[in-house]
Parts: structure tokens; sequence; C-alpha cells
């Protein structure tokens, strides 16, 4: 498990993830564009939903447990940045609704 550094606050997600995330937010923070970034929390984590707004002026991190960067999916990647696009923000998906996505917009492929 790693860690979204956001300011003083520490968000944990799963590697693979975190460096999905990492790439779709740092290319729209490259275009210094603002947005929400938003998940929902499991039962084991006390349920309910978390979002963070995201800036190129709010320090940003990511520590990553393990030591070796995960192939990335592009469709994941590609699904979560067309989805940055919308009011809702990035919101985090997991990789097979991702690749369902993508599948009914093979614009995005």
């Amino acid at each position: 498990m790693g860690f979204l550094i956001h300011g003083k606050s520490e968000y944990e997600f799963e590697d693979r993830l975190l460096a999905h995330l990492k790439t779709v937010i740092g290319q729209k923070l490259k275009k210094q564009e603002c947005f929400f970034l938003s998940w929902t929390k499991t039962p084991e984590e006390g349920s309910g939903r978390v979002s963070v707004w995201l800036s190129p002026y709010i320090a940003v991190g990511f520590r990553f447990s393990g030591s070796r960067p995960p192939e990335l999916n592009v469709a994941w990647v590609r699904t979560m940045n067309a989805l940055s696009h919308t009011p809702r923000g990035l919101v985090v998906i997991s990789e097979d609704d991702a690749i369902a996505y993508a599948k009914k917009n093979p614009d995005l492929l």
C-alpha cells in the first residue's frame, strides 16, 4: 500500500492504483488544472466518500511501498483522465470498471 500525500494529509491506496493516479494527476497538474479527486471508502475504512481538491498550488506527493513501478494499463489511465473532465472530477475506479468503460467508449483507446 502506498500513500497520496496532499498538503499535511496522507491517503492510502494500493500501489498499482496509486501509480495510475499519479500519471493522471501529473498530466492534469502539468496543464495547471484544478480538480476534485474522489473515492469511496470501504466498510473496513469506515465507509463514506472522500473528495480532495487538487491544485498546482498545493503540494502533492506519492509514496509507494513496492520497489518496482507497476506496468501501466493505458485504458485505465485514459478512462480516469476522461472522467476527470466531468463535473465530478477525477473519480477513482477499479481497473475492471475502467476497461468496461473503455470498451463502451472505444474512442478512448
